[in-house]
């Protein structure tokens, strides 16, 4: 359940013909940069202002004027960008999204109707449909020693032979305030992180992550 198939409907992300052709999605992390501008140079130019060279942003959208808004990015429709934020760059964002106060992005696919809304980072990941990131969640992208990241799906494992690889939350994920998320963690669509957890490895989906480590499916509750 770890695959592009089984975590997203690609009907909402402009990304959609591009993750198709992946199996998983952390093979899709290196050409975000080159999608986005192949895809900014076809927008519409009545719906987008090109705000700065490859930084295209549509016109219902709202960006605070304290925003960093670096190159190449995307800001869908009705997109809200607040007080300071911090996008990097690489950043493919979707519709109806919030991206909040001092929220870092770089590197990432942001499905249509995500919210990452307070003090939160998430760095070459990618954020399914109406999935949320509580206050303080983030996403970590580099291991402590510095080697490839992993992917760990029970007693599996898979090389991905990257060194940044980040989270990949699946449609309808909900994260708890102040959670960590490890470096390669998979989300199963409509799964619940409790507040403050450590994540590490995959969480299927419809299942609930307690604080302790403990995973249970929201049927067993």
């Amino acid at each position: 359940m770890i695959k592009i198939k089984d975590l997203y409907d690609l009907s909402h992300t402009a990304a959609g013909e591009y993750l198709s052709g992946f199996e998983y999605p952390w093979e899709a992390l290196g050409g975000i940069k080159e999608l986005i501008v192949s895809l900014g140079e076809k927008l519409d130019r009545e719906q987008y202002n090109e705000i700065a060279p490859q930084v295209w942003v549509h016109k219902t959208a709202k960006t605070a004027p304290t925003a960093f808004i670096g190159a190449p990015c995307i800001i869908g429709e009705n997109t809200e960008v607040r007080h300071c934020a911090f996008i990097r760059g690489s950043a493919l964002i979707g519709r109806g999204c919030v991206i909040g106060n001092s929220v870092e992005l770089k590197n990432v696919i942001i499905f249509d109707g995500v919210q990452v809304p307070h003090f939160n980072y998430a760095g070459d990941s990618i954020l399914g449909y109406m999935s949320h990131m509580g206050a303080g969640a983030v996403t970590s992208n580099v291991k402590s020693d510095k080697l490839p990241v992993v992917i760990k799906d029970g007693r599996d494992e898979i090389e991905t032979g990257l060194k940044k690889c980040g989270a990949f939350l699946g449609d309808f994920v909900e994260v708890g305030c102040n959670s960590v998320l490890n470096p390669g963690t998979v989300i199963g669509r409509y799964s619940n992180i409790y507040p403050t957890s450590c994540v590490r490895g995959t969480v299927r989906q419809n299942s609930i992550f307690k604080n302790n480590g403990t995973i249970i499916t929201k049927e067993d509750r």
